[in-house]
């Protein structure tokens, strides 16, 4: 069994423009890190024209869903009955991204299926994670 979720969404940047085109996404799961989700976008779909990932926890995208979260770097709420809007805060400017929430959804029941919520804790490895934080402090 995989112990990877990718799955490519759609992503429409809302910004000053009318009508932005939709951006190719992806978001990504990994069992070894069970808490966190990243979602990414390619470079020519980016200002700097580097890829660009941001990290942040599953739980929050699966609360987003169904109502406004977060009130850090990442904010999650439903726009309408059909799209989740996306927000990434950083010290250069805001990005607001609209994804279809049918689309998250089937992210997210993939990754639960894989790591049920409230199970995570049975898939970190803390051994490792103390040692690679070890070798990284030497």
């Amino acid at each position: 069994m995989s112990t990877v979720i990718e799955q490519a969404v759609e992503a429409r940047l809302v910004a000053a423009a009318p009508r932005m085109p939709s951006i190719p996404a992806t978001l990504h799961y990994d069992r070894r890190d069970p808490f966190a989700v990243r979602m990414s976008f390619p470079a020519p779909a980016t200002l700097e024209g580097v890829e660009v990932y941001w990290t942040f926890a599953r739980e929050l995208l699966l609360q987003g869903v169904e109502r406004a979260v977060g009130d850090g770097d990442v904010r999650v709420r439903p726009y309408g009955c059909d799209r989740t809007v996306v927000e990434f805060h950083a010290p250069e400017g805001t990005a607001i991204v609209h994804v279809r929430t049918g689309e998250l959804r089937g992210f997210l029941r993939r990754t639960t299926a894989l790591v049920p919520v409230g199970q995570e804790h049975r898939h970190v490895d803390l051994d490792q994670d103390l040692a690679e934080l070890m070798r990284d402090a030497l």
